[in-house]
């Protein structure tokens, strides 16, 4: 049995929540909150398996909320918010970076012809959300003072690809934050996100990193400077001319579209051994096999360390394929690209 504690200061809302999750005989409400205050005596109180978190609360904000409740103990939260509010993007995004593992939009009225799917991927989850074996939450490491030595590829670095999922806009952030703004290689990034936050996140990573970070546009010429994300909804990959591609039509790849497996594998075939892979913090296995791909032409693989990671599933099922050529912490990850030979 999951139990639940809702963080909803609409009583509407709130109800409509616990209808949908109680549904499920394998869901149980504990209770609700209207106020971030008293979420975080309830987490404490009641212990919850998890906890769905709105965003804007009476005095303390959602993010701050999740920060508090994941002091006490490492659980999983998941952000249910009103997508049509810009400043809610923008506060999920920030909740997300605060530590919480999923964010979707608040489900419709029960006569909305949505309702139904929409109660569907809510039962989901917090179904699949509640599985998670979560990494007690660390204070950020300082950057170290040494630099990594080169890594010496068959040939100069000439692009990074980046996948990621369950914890990675916090650790995204940290990466970029810590890249000089003279990076000299292009960046592509794959990070699974409901579909309506991709833009959010893109334009907070622009603000919390202080470099620009865009949605990638299909026929876009690689270069360095702007970092690209992966549009929902869209693979994200690269042809022969060195230009973005974004396929709309291909099925998902693994359960993922955007998915990292599927940059990772078209970076390898235009690069070959100038690629270089890095996967980090994420449920599944998405990135694995395109890693394969980028390692038998010759690139380089790296890999978060299991320690800083939220959850170790993608970095993991990378290294149990023996195609990682290292795991680096995440304080060194910035140090490490930057020490790239290109």
């Amino acid at each position: 049995m999951i139990r639940v504690l809702i963080v909803e200061d609409s009583p509407t809302a709130a109800l409509l929540l616990t209808s949908i999750l109680t549904s499920d005989p394998g869901i149980k409400v504990l209770a609700t909150a209207t106020s971030g205050e008293e979420a975080v005596r309830k987490a404490f109180e009641l212990d919850p398996d998890l906890v769905t978190m709105d965003i804007h609360l009476p005095g303390m904000d959602g993010f701050e909320t999740t920060r508090r409740i994941l002091a006490q103990k490492a659980r999983p939260i998941v952000i249910v918010s009103a997508t049509v509010d810009p400043d809610d993007v923008r506060l999920s995004i920030e909740s997300l970076a605060a530590g919480a593992l999923s964010i979707m939009p608040k489900p419709p009225g029960s006569r909305s012809p949505d309702f139904r799917k929409s109660a569907e991927e809510l039962i989901s989850t917090v179904k699949l959300m509640a599985e998670v074996k979560m990494v007690g939450r660390r204070a950020p490491a300082k950057p170290r003072s040494r630099l990594t030595a080169p890594f010496r590829l068959g040939r100069e670095a000439k692009i990074v690809a980046i996948g990621a999922s369950t914890g990675g806009p916090a650790v995204l952030a940290t990466i970029l934050a810590g890249l000089p703004l003279s990076f000299p290689l292009p960046i592509l990034i794959v990070q699974h996100i409901t579909e309506d936050f991709d833009r959010g996140l893109a334009d907070w990573l622009s603000v919390v990193a202080h470099r620009p970070v865009e949605l990638a546009q299909h026929g876009q010429r690689l270069r360095a400077g702007p970092v690209l994300i992966a549009p929902s909804g869209a693979h994200l990959g690269v042809d022969r001319s060195r230009r973005v591609t974004l396929d709309r039509k291909s099925g998902p790849v693994g359960g993922f579209r955007p998915s990292a497996t599927y940059l990772f594998q078209s970076v390898a075939r235009v690069f070959g051994p100038s690629a270089v892979g890095l996967i980090l913090t994420g449920m599944g296995s998405d990135g694995a096999q395109g890693l394969v791909a980028l390692h038998q032409a010759g690139g380089l693989v790296l890999a978060q360390d299991a320690a800083s990671c939220v959850v170790n599933g993608m970095p993991g099922s990378a290294a149990a394929l023996g195609i990682v050529d290292r795991t680096v912490e995440l304080a060194d990850i910035a140090p490490t690209l930057s020490a790239l030979r290109h």
